[in-house]
């Protein structure tokens, strides 16, 4: 029997994601404000000896999927494509994973713009990584994770989602440095302060394998290029509107505005809450909302009523969380507001015609981890 198959499963899990704010600015090499949720994916795997990956997942609408655990990009397709896009990274870094049996089970909303993607794939590395022994630091998996959704599900994510569910802390967000590749625990007691952090799933899904996204990474990249850096991070600290006076399309000043302004917001909420004043982060995160609307365009009409209902209710700042085209909202509120905001959205919805959301809270929660080792 291969030495692997004698090892007793594993099983991990790792949490979805909201973003306080920092918005499609880690492929940039900027800044983010992300926090671990409570709802989480858990992975089980064990090892085998046949070099086949049998996954299965406990989601409704989803098969059993049997594959080569040697599989290459373009191979694999559908909610599998996440799994072998992890056996496929850690092996193409030299890692010798064997097949396995992969059972699947999550509480995090799919294409609601909480991660539930990475959340699978984070849990199935950091399964993997203590199954065999592999030895891999957080930072390490993130990039092999990143490197999955990249190359092998063909997804242009940057590493802040995976770094979220990988780092995340109890009573904590994640200040993400994309560039120096970092996540610093910043304090974030919502409830000491008598706050709520609303969530809102519009239910419209969204997906970042579509070519929005990939589109407004590539007007950076070429916006960087032009510029003479590496990426927008590298001009954060010069004057906003000298920066944009050396781009000459509309659509990339825009776009290049955005990133920059996000940023310098990610910064001034991470010294509000360092200075334990997180009911005053409010109008940074409605700001934030606007940029992605009018610069980033990347709202869609239901996110826009949301935040809107959620304003207008009472609500201390509101913003699409996410990639966008769909997905989340979130709403800082006064706990005691909670529920009339929450009431407010409902209402708008119906009156619009929309499909009903989900409402809930959401607090920073603990990280991806493992769960049983069974011998």
């Amino acid at each position: 029997m291969d030495v692997h198959a004698a090892v007793s499963e594993r099983t991990g899990s790792a949490p979805g994601r909201v973003n306080l704010i920092g918005e499609h600015t880690d492929y940039n090499g900027g800044f983010a404000l992300p926090l671990a949720i409570p709802a989480r994916t858990t992975a089980r795997v064990r090892a085998r000896d046949d070099g086949v990956v049998a996954a299965e997942s406990t989601a409704p609408g989803t098969e059993p999927a049997r594959f080569a655990v040697d599989s290459s990009p373009g191979d694999v397709t559908g909610w599998a494509a996440y799994v072998a896009g992890v056996f496929w990274a850690l092996r193409d870094a030299g890692h010798d994973v064997p097949g396995a049996d992969v059972r699947v089970d999550s509480t995090v909303p799919s294409g609601a713009g909480l991660s539930s993607s990475h959340a699978l794939e984070c849990a199935v590395a950091v399964t993997l990584n203590d199954l065999h022994g592999l030895g891999l630091d957080r930072t390490t998996l993130a990039l092999l994770v990143q490197r999955a959704e990249n190359h092998y599900v063909g997804a242009p994510t940057g590493a802040m989602d995976q770094m979220a569910s990988l780092y995340g802390q109890d009573g904590h967000v994640i200040l993400f440095d994309a560039r120096a590749m970092t996540a610093e625990p910043v304090p974030c007691d919502l409830a000491g302060a008598g706050l709520s952090l609303v969530v809102v799933d519009t239910r419209v899904h969204h997906e970042h394998t579509g070519g929005g996204y990939g589109a407004r990474r590539a007007t950076c990249e070429a916006a960087a290029a032009l510029l003479g850096v590496k990426t927008l991070r590298e001009v954060q600290d010069e004057l906003v509107k000298d920066v944009l006076a050396q781009l000459e399309d509309d659509v990339m000043v825009r776009r290049v505005r955005h990133v920059l302004t996000e940023n310098a917001r990610v910064l001034d909420t991470v010294a509000l809450l360092r200075a334990g004043r997180p009911g005053e982060i409010g109008p940074l995160l409605t700001a934030s909302h606007t940029s992605m609307r009018d610069d980033y365009e990347i709202t869609v009409a239901e996110v826009d009523v949301a935040v809107e209902a959620a304003l207008t209710a009472g609500a201390l700042g509101a913003r699409m969380t996410g990639g966008g085209f769909g997905g989340s909202v979130i709403a800082l509120t006064a706990a005691a507001d909670e529920a009339r905001v929450g009431d407010a959205v409902r209402a708008a919805f119906d009156q619009h015609g929309y499909a009903p959301p989900s409402v809930f809270t959401v607090r920073p929660a603990a990280g991806a981890g493992i769960e049983e080792s069974t011998q």
